[in-house]
């Protein structure tokens, strides 16, 4: 474990046309441990637009000689460095731990997911081809081919930080496009981690480029600049909506965005497994992931028992530093997070639902320097409530009581948000008409509306996503490369 009385203090540079470099005007950022804010991680280069253009003028000039390279050999780097981050599990997930807060176990779960990751598309990306088609013409042969766009954004969010890069850079890197890549200035350090597997794994100069500082300073020159031929996002929806604008129609945008999660748990349900549902789903990461449980819609006739065990299971639930093997719940990512969650806490209790149990926030002892918060309960929750229909992400759960399925249904789709829900039931027929019935774009039964397999397709609907590009699976290799039709006559 990372000893933080004996750690040195480091500056972290960017990454441009395969060189480590400073910030041209010398500023700096530090990253801070949300468990302990006097702990420092590193210290960041704070980028101005002037180093984001160099990163994008190498990313173009890199382009042409990456595009012809063999997928081969492009998919050789990527499980090289599959392999560097699967050597430096412990160290990479200690990093994790200490920039975002998360426990050990599931930081050590993203490191090895993200080495999955990009073993995984450096599989599927060599048989990613385009098709033949039949004609008329004897003496002629009509085919698609599949090419790399060009240059990519790749603009990534704090909760997943190493995870949701993998997933996007990957599928970039395997089709033959080139990277520049900002990390949330709240975890700059893993991403540094990923660049730099890369780096080690002998990845052509230029070819991935990466730039760390604020977005209100290097975020629009990231998605306006001409040479910038795709956007991959993921953030909040207001964000997304922003880059949405502000890019050019020649270049396309993948966002993931926002969500507003529904579990409805039916009369007939395994109360005890909706219980586990909603504490995994709704607690589990601090309550901050896009899929996250936010919203419990209960039939009337289980509600009151429901209720009183998912206190019970809650109130067990330890919060703490991520490095004790006991913490389930760890601090939330920085002090802006801990300000909305407190925020919307604050608004459930004026609307006039009941907080049923916890949402303080925690600032004694070993809480004392962190932004340590309980998780919160509310009931007596009314669909028009703004914690019924806001993105908090943070843990807070609402419980809606309904009487009948179709009530349930029409209050799960009553929001502007459709990335994930959940139903749990035994009734077969009812969790099938559920999974087209519902406005997701991921659905699941009898399973927690959080998490998604690597090879499946992830994205949502309404102001979810811009329902336009999914990311995972063989699917997320479609966003990073254009067709060409070509017709041969002989």
């Amino acid at each position: 474990m990372i000893n933080l009385l004996t750690t040195k203090l480091e500056t972290y540079k960017n990454y441009i046309s395969g060189s480590w470099v400073e910030s041209v005007d010398n500023k700096t950022f530090q990253s801070v441990n949300p468990s302990n804010k006097e702990d420092i991680v590193g210290t960041f280069q704070a980028s101005t637009e002037q180093d984001v253009i160099q990163a994008i003028d190498a990313a173009s000039e890199a382009f042409p000689a990456w595009a012809q390279t063999p997928p081969s050999k492009r998919a050789a780097i990527l499980n090289k460095a599959a392999a560097i981050l699967e050597q430096r599990v412990e160290q990479l997930a200690e990093e994790l731990t200490r920039e975002e807060g998360k426990v050990m176990s599931a930081a050590k779960q993203e490191v090895l997911r993200s080495a999955e990751t990009l073993r995984y598309y450096a599989i599927e990306g060599q048989s990613f081809t385009g098709e033949t088609f039949p004609n008329d013409d004897p003496n002629m042969r009509v085919t698609t081919e599949r090419e790399p766009l060009g240059v990519i954004s790749v603009i990534t969010p704090w909760n997943f930080p190493l995870s949701i890069p993998s997933r996007k850079i990957a599928p970039a890197l395997i089709t033959g496009n080139t990277v520049v890549f900002k990390p949330s200035s709240d975890t700059p350090l893993i991403a540094f981690r990923l660049v730099e597997a890369l780096h080690e794994a002998g990845i052509p100069k230029g070819v991935i480029n990466f730039v760390t500082g604020s977005s209100s300073d290097i975020g629009d020159i990231l998605v306006k600049h001409p040479a910038i031929r795709g956007v991959t996002f993921t953030g909040s929806t207001s964000a997304g909506e922003h880059i949405h604008k502000n890019t050019s129609f020649i270049t396309r945008t993948q966002m993931e965005l926002g969500g507003k999660n529904p579990l409805i748990v039916m009369d007939d349900a395994d109360v005890d497994l909706a219980v586990n549902l909603t504490v995994n789903g709704g607690f589990h990461l601090t309550g901050q992931a896009c899929t996250g449980t936010s919203r419990v819609i209960v039939m009337k006739e289980v509600k009151e028992q429901f209720v009183q065990k998912l206190v019970e299971k809650t109130s067990d639930l330890k919060i703490g530093d991520g490095f004790d093997d006991n913490v389930i719940i760890g601090p939330l990512a920085n002090e802006k997070q801990l300000i909305n969650v407190l925020k919307y806490i604050g608004i459930g209790k004026e609307e006039g639902a009941t907080l049923e149990y916890g949402g303080q926030q925690l600032t004694y002892g070993k809480y004392e320097n962190g932004y340590y918060i309980e998780p919160a309960i509310f009931t007596n929750v009314k669909p028009e409530m703004r914690i019924a229909k806001e993105e908090i992400f943070g843990p807070v759960v609402a419980v809606i009581e309904v009487e009948s399925y179709e009530e349930a249904l029409l209050i799960a789709n009553d929001v502007e948000y459709g990335l994930s829900a959940s139903i749990v039931t035994n009734n077969l027929k009812l969790a099938h008409q559920f999974t087209k019935d519902v406005q997701a774009g991921t659905v699941k039964v009898n399973r927690t509306t959080t998490g998604n397999l690597m090879n499946a397709p992830f994205g949502g609907v309404k102001r979810s996503s811009t329902s336009t590009f999914r990311e995972s699976g063989r699917v997320g290799l479609e966003f990073f490369t254009q067709i060409k039709t070509v017709y041969i006559g002989y």
